[in-house]
Formats: structure tokens, C-alpha cells, sequence
């Protein structure tokens, strides 16, 4: 079963609010409406905005979906919660845009806004669009709370370092307190790369990365990929470099779901393998290659 949709509301809000959780429990969703519910006594929106905030803040929901006359005392409270991200939403183009950009975990509704059928395409609109990682990422982590108790763990090869390694492991050590770099040995690296890598042995690469300042701790691994490093670290932050989501990393390596798992895109036109191309085709370098 899916997590619950918390709902909640001030008393200009509540028609709408039952009108959605009847609505989304018919679509086989779990909603938990925390009122409230007389339609005839007034209310304060900022103290149902922080009792469901809280439910969310405290890991017990993932996402809620807030309404009051405008939604915007709703986003305004909502917002003074750490890891809420909540979302004012008037119209079908904010709706996904909000979830694929943003990854915002509370809508904000306003019942006098909005008309209700729109409204009602706005909360389908949002709740079926998944983040879209990517390039938002680095983003979203800027204005997310994170713990200088967290060790964050990355890994790679790092042969011939370029910019796109250093801004991934800049964002990586961002996220946590201990940034741990695992790199494959010599002997994994020719099995993942072929016989001509890597450039620079794991010595050297070892050396390279300490000299990073964000870096705290370089490990070599002699495998080719990382299920047994990690389940010894066990660290609490995974970031990997490249174009899957973190849902198919986790299931392609096999990552525990207690480990979080962040993707980092890749920097434009920055890859060891695009350097070693331009080093082979500048000019005269077979002529200067050593024999």
C-alpha cells in the first residue's frame, strides 16, 4: 500500500477537502483527512498547516495537500518546516511542473481560487508526476536540511580527474559531515574500462583525491561494483554520477532502503573518456607518445 495523502484545511477549505479525500479514496488512494471538519466555526490555517507539516517533517507521511481560501497562509505556514516543500498551485501548469522540478511534497490549494473541477485535475496532476532528478537535484539539496552526522559515500574510477568530478563530489560533501571515496583497484578498472586503463594507478589516484578539501577518506575496493563496500561502510547517503534515477540504481545495485540515494547529472561535455579523445587527436600527440 501506497503512503497515506494527508489533507487538511481552515474552515474555507473543508467542502473542498472532504470532496477530495472521497474522491481520491474512490481512486484507491489512502488519504487521512486531520480536519477540520465544522464548517460553521472559524479557524486558524496556520495550526493545521503545522500539524500536518509535522507528520511529515517527522517521517510519518511523505506528502499532504493543504486548502484555504487562497492556499496562500497555507504555503506561507507550511514553508517555515524544515523539508517541506510546499507548493502554491492555482492552475495545471504549476501542478506537475512543481513535482518534476521541485519535488514539493505539500500542495497548497486555494477553494476560492481554483474552480473545483480544475482542482481536481490539478491534485491528479500532482500526485501522478515523479520528480524528475536530474539537473534538479543539486537544486533542491541547496535548500534541503541536511546532517553533519551523515557519511556520504561516492565512488568511481577518477582516472584522469576533470571539472564534472569535482562539482560531484563539491554536491556530495555538501549533503552530509563525511565524504567517503571509494575508487576500483587497477585490476577492477581493466575489467569495467579494458586492458589499456587505468591511466594512473589506484596509488595515485588514491593521492589525487585526498589532496581534495572536501574529500575526507579515499578507499580502494577490488571489485567491480560496490555491493560489499557498501555494506561494510554502510554509509547513510549514496551518490552516484549519470543519467539513471535513483529508483534504478537501487534496484540495480541492490542498495538498502535505508541508504539514501542521490544522482548527480553529468557535467556537459566533461568525461575521462572525451578527455582521452581530445589528448589523442591533438596534434602531435603521436608523435610525442612514448614508445
Amino acid at each position: 500500500m501506497s503512503d497515506p495523502i494527508l489533507l487538511s484545511s481552515d474552515h474555507n477549505g473543508i467542502e473542498l477537502k472532504s470532496m477530495l479525500a472521497s474522491l481520491l479514496r474512490s481512486q484507491g488512494y489512502q488519504c487521512v483527512d486531520i480536519g477540520p471538519f465544522d464548517t460553521a466555526k472559524k479557524v486558524d490555517y496556520v495550526d493545521y498547516a503545522n500539524q500536518l507539516c509535522n507528520i511529515i517533517s517527522n517521517g510519518d507521511a511523505t506528502r499532504g495537500i493543504l486548502i484555504c481560501g487562497t492556499g496562500v497562509g497555507m504555503s506561507i505556514a507550511a514553508n517555515r518546516f524544515e523539508d517541506i516543500r510546499a507548493a502554491l498551485v492555482h492552475n495545471v501548469l504549476t501542478a506537475p511542473k512543481c513535482r518534476e522540478h521541485n519535488n514539493s511534497n505539500v500542495l497548497c490549494l486555494g477553494a476560492w481560487v481554483t474552480p473545483e473541477e480544475e482542482i481536481k485535475e490539478i491534485v491528479s496532476l500532482w500526485l501522478s508526476t515523479p520528480f524528475g532528478e536530474g539537473r534538479h537535484v543539486k537544486r533542491i539539496e541547496k535548500i534541503s536540511r541536511h546532517d553533519d552526522e551523515k557519511i556520504v559515500f561516492a565512488n568511481g574510477v577518477f582516472d584522469i580527474l576533470h571539472t564534472g568530478h569535482l562539482e560531484l563530489l563539491s554536491f556530495a560533501k555538501s549533503l552530509g559531515g563525511k565524504l567517503v571515496v571509494g575508487i576500483n583497484s587497477d585490476r577492477a578498472v581493466k575489467v569495467l574500462k579494458g586492458p589499456a586503463r587505468p591511466i594512473n594507478n589506484h596509488h595515485d589516484r588514491r593521492k589525487m583525491l585526498e589532496s581534495i578539501e572536501c574529500v575526507d577518506e579515499v578507499i580502494v575496493f577490488d571489485d567491480t561494483d560496490t555491493q560489499d563496500v557498501v555494506d561494510t561502510l554502510r554509509p547513510n547517503i549514496l551518490v552516484k554520477g549519470g543519467e539513471w534515477t535513483a529508483d534504478q540504481v537501487r534496484v540495480r545495485d541492490e542498495i538498502p532502503q535505508e541508504i539514501e540515494i542521490k544522482i548527480y547529472p553529468l557535467v556537459a561535455d566533461y568525461s575521462t573518456t572525451n578527455v582521452l579523445k581530445k589528448i589523442k587527436t591533438t596534434e602531435g600527440w603521436e608523435k610525442n607518445e612514448p614508445s
